[in-house]
């Protein structure tokens, strides 16, 4: 099983600069590719300062400068959001000056705050359709001249311009039901999977689909599937037990911010409460410890070789999560030196 990053900007209040968390993450990228993680993941997302990532290309092309071996990958971009023809010209750039180490994830996003600023009216069904018309047309366009007439986007003969340097990027498509697990594999994308905060039997469950998608599809070699999860690693019992809580809170506002429940100012969401927090019984620190991949390196290296065993392809050590940057670093530090050797071949 590979390793990957995914990582944002996160803020919650002004205390810290949006240059001086580029930086950071920047370092944590640099770090992760010194201790021999496959690839770092960059995700879409706009107007909130939560997570801070309006062009995942951006975040790369920057990278692909200050990195020389670790793939980059849009962790992900969301397809209603962009034009094929935009998107594939994008990507090539980005492919070209990463010298062929780009690896692009797709999904049809989730957060109605985004789809209400911009694209008014479009609801999850509408944007999965616009995916499931993406990805064939991108596919097309990096092969080479192109014309499409779809539901969403018609335009006369074109290519991907740059070409990427790889002849197909690797396509991952975020997936959760059946239907995304069939589409993805139909269309020889790879997976990317998260079960958030759901715990084990969703990390099962998803592996199913994924396993049932791959029968269904027999022609068709077995694409990747990468899980993506909250992780912490602690020097001790007592940093375990206060990431835990931070995660919890973490995903309190997560919550409040995927439906569009709080008040955004300039960006920011209105801080939660500690009755606000306490009205979510899924996200207490015990639930996190149950649900989550955080505990010291020994009891991180067993959850995890538990996931190996299902078929993982690549565990995604999702970072963002209410901390400072120093913690990050230390636990990404301690992940590295003391997790990563249990999975060298």
């Amino acid at each position: 099983m590979k390793f990957s990053l995914l990582l944002h900007m996160e803020r919650y209040n002004k205390e810290k600069s949006q240059r001086e968390l580029f930086n950071e993450m920047t370092e944590l990228v640099q770090i992760a590719e010194a201790g021999g993680f496959e690839t770092a993941w960059v995700g879409e997302h706009h107007g909130m300062e939560f997570t801070v990532a309006p062009n995942p290309f951006v975040n790369l092309a920057y990278l692909s400068a200050k990195t020389t071996k670790i793939r980059l990958g849009t962790g992900t971009v969301i397809a209603p959001f962009w034009h094929p023809i935009k998107l594939a010209g994008e990507a090539g750039m980005i492919d070209i000056a990463s010298d062929g180490r780009l690896d692009i994830g797709i999904a049809r996003g989730a957060y109605s705050f985004e789809y209400e600023r911009l694209y008014p009216g479009l609801d999850a069904f509408g944007a999965g359709a616009r995916l499931r018309e993406m990805v064939p047309a991108l596919q097309k366009l990096f092969d080479g001249d192109y014309a499409h007439q779809g539901e969403f986007w018609s335009f006369p003969t074109t290519t991907s311009q740059p070409r990427p340097v790889q002849k197909q990027p690797p396509l991952w498509v975020a997936a959760r039901d059946p239907n995304s697990h069939d589409f993805a594999v139909a269309n020889k994308c790879n997976l990317q999977v998260t079960s958030l905060a759901a715990g084990d039997a969703e990390v099962v469950s998803l592996m199913e689909r994924f396993n049932n998608a791959c029968a269904a599809h027999p022609e068709i070699p077995r694409p990747k599937i990468m899980m993506l999860m909250h992780t912490f690693v602690g020097e001790d019992e007592a940093e375990v037990c206060e990431a835990a809580k931070d995660l919890g809170t973490f995903y309190c506002y997560f919550s409040k911010m995927f439906k569009n429940a709080r008040p955004v100012d300039e960006g920011f969401i209105e801080t939660l409460t500690a009755e606000d927090i306490a009205s979510f019984p899924n996200y207490t620190a015990d639930m996190m410890r149950k649900n989550l991949v955080i505990g010291q390196p020994q009891q991180v290296v067993e959850r995890l070789k538990m996931y190996e065993s299902l078929g993982y392809d690549q565990y995604s050590f999702w970072i963002d999560s209410h901390m400072s940057f120093e913690r990050k670093k230390k636990s990404l530090e301690l992940f590295i030196d003391q997790v990563m050797p249990a999975f060298s071949a």
